[in-house]
């Protein structure tokens, strides 16, 4: 269990002082040390939102809010299907610790600000709420996320939206499961994965049968339900209505009924997780469970499909703000310790690892920043035909990245990154399900081709976005040219495109995160991340900067 002291050094025997450690990272605001994403919210419209995004950066920053992260991953979830006189509950309990992290992403509006409280510059201050939380504690990020985006789906049904969409503005966070006019706020989960079918939700055999109304019963299982304590969620499921097969509908399943019955919704078993550790997975079934219909009937995917664009904006959004993470502590970590005679953070091969890790970190928040400002509620024809292809190809692309960026920062604080005292271990076992969720890399790069081939708008928006920084850089110019030949000639040959998909998506991405740097970053950041991730000498591997990069310089920006 880690010890925290607040820096406070304790003279012993003198086989054991301790020195040339850094002291703890606590007490900051993490909002105003990254520079990159204060600079960027103001270039998006969300200016104003300055003064809460200090108030939430010093929170995250408090020694409090990273001792219950530490405790929120080291006292997980337990299931109790059963109370102790043998009534069925379903229920999970956390540790005290998440319930306090939850609350305060909740009162800082990090799930539903942006919908509450329409205006220029809602979403992109929404989605850095949400990355200062994530950056210190993800596994809180997914029932937030999933609350936010559920409500694109939710909106257009007003059979469920009057009732429920207030709740889930409310910044008052109640983790009990209480009957619906006792609770005045509430959180939404997602269903839709099946053992049998995984990202293909056609193969799912749940079904639901039409009891009158918009109402239906459900019968089947499903294999990963996150946050399975939330108030609510969206499931899908083939419905029928007499002899009638109606299709996959999207539906509705509160946890609770009226007059406080319980909702079937039975937990069979918790998922033992390589991360994400302090928010639960489960597998559920449903026997006689209640649902009401969203949308129409046997148009569920097209239902779910506005929150699952949503949450793929979060996964590049928790993503970027664990590169954010690594990239701070292992900065710290360099500037607190000394090897050889000099500060890590002033030995060259190591100021050139961080300022390549710190390219990555803030080209990544960019491409997130500005996915987020495409959701705005003023976006423009053009905004919405570019989300369409821009978030499946960034989701692709920095959600690949992170696992080998969280390695690389680990790396650097040597032995101390590798143990669970420090939160980059945590960290390394977080990023790959940011990948995983929502579409591993084959079901995200073969939406891209669906995005081409049923959108070719999007695809005209995409390159009026690339084509903003023409004749900036002759690199990125040269890449845009090659993507664009390479997008064309994977269109004309659609039986063989999905061998290309991945090669397509990874340079589109590129090109996007390249346009943004050009646009939103000091020019040795952009031109250092267009020559290393773009140019003829371009490698793979962590600090391999072009020659004459002033790797200090970027480094003090972070």
């Amino acid at each position: 269990m880690t010890s925290y002291t607040r820096g406070r050094r304790v003279i012993g025997a003198a086989t054991h002082y301790v020195e040339n450690q850094p002291p703890w990272r606590v007490d900051i605001d993490e909002y105003e040390l990254n520079g990159p994403l204060r600079s960027a919210v103001h270039a998006f419209g969300a200016e104003w939102a300055d003064p809460q995004l200090h108030e939430s950066g010093a929170l995250v920053g408090s020694l409090d809010f990273q001792r219950d992260a530490d405790l929120a991953n080291t006292h997980t979830p337990v299931a109790y299907p059963h109370d102790r006189w043998g009534y069925r509950i379903d229920e999970v309990e956390y540790d005290p610790s998440y319930h306090r992290i939850l609350s305060a992403a909740v009162a800082a509006g990090a799930h539903t600000s942006a919908w509450a409280d329409p205006r220029p510059g809602a979403h992109v201050a929404r989605a850095a709420t949400f990355m200062l939380f994530a950056q210190v504690e993800p596994g809180h990020a997914c029932p937030v996320s999933m609350t936010h985006a559920a409500v694109a789906s939710m909106k257009d049904s007003p059979w469920v939206a009057d009732e429920w969409l207030p709740k889930l503005y409310s910044r008052d966070y109640e983790p009990r499961l209480l009957p619906h006019d006792e609770k005045h706020s509430a959180l939404i989960g997602m269903a839709m994965t099946e053992k049998q079918g995984g990202s293909d939700v056609r193969a799912g055999t749940t079904v639901g049968v039409h009891l009158g109304g918009r109402s239906y019963q459900l019968t089947g299982h499903k294999w990963f339900c996150s946050a399975p304590m939330s108030d609510g969620f969206l499931v899908l499921a083939n419905t029928r209505d007499g002899a009638t097969e109606e299709g996959l509908s999207c539906l509705f399943v509160p946890r609770m009924l009226s007059h406080g019955v319980r909702n079937v919704f039975r937990i069979q078993r918790l998922k033992d997780k390589l991360g994400n550790r302090s928010n639960a997975s489960a597998e559920i079934e449903f026997d006689g469970t209640v649902g009401t219909l969203v949308g129409e009937p046997g148009r569920g995917v097209r239902t779910i499909i506005e929150m699952v664009q949503r949450t793929r904006l979060d996964c590049v959004l928790g993503t970027a703000a664990g590169m954010r993470q690594s990239v701070a502590e292992a900065v710290w970590h360099a500037r607190g310790r000394a090897a050889f005679g000099a500060k890590l953070v002033d030995q060259p091969a190591m100021t050139a690892v961080l300022a390549d890790l710190a390219l990555e970190s803030e080209a990544a928040m960019l491409a997130g920043l500005r996915l987020a400002q495409l959701y705005e509620a003023e976006a423009s024809d053009g905004d919405i035909a570019l989300r369409r292809l821009a978030t499946p190809v960034s989701k692709y692309q920095v959600c690949k990245r992170g696992p080998q960026h969280a390695y690389e920062a680990l790396e650097c604080l040597g032995g101390n990154g590798y143990t669970e005292s420090f939160p980059l271990a945590r960290r390394y076992r977080e990023q790959p399900v940011m990948a995983i969720w929502e579409g591993s890399g084959n079901v995200i790069a073969l939406d891209v081709l669906r995005a081409l081939s049923r959108d070719p708008d999007s695809a005209d928006a995409f390159a009026d976005e690339l084509f903003t920084t023409r004749g900036s850089s002759a690199v990125l110019d040269a890449h845009v040219d090659r993507t664009l030949t390479l997008l064309t000639e994977v269109a004309a040959e659609p039986e063989t495109a999905p061998v290309h998909a991945r090669r397509l998506t990874e340079s589109l991405a590129l090109g996007f995160q390249a346009s943004l740097m050009l646009r939103h970053a000091p020019s040795v950041d952009a031109e250092a991340f267009i020559a290393a991730r773009l140019g003829e000498d371009r490698t793979a591997q962590y600090g391999s900067l072009p020659a004459g990069t002033d790797a200090a310089a970027i480094v003090a920006r972070h």
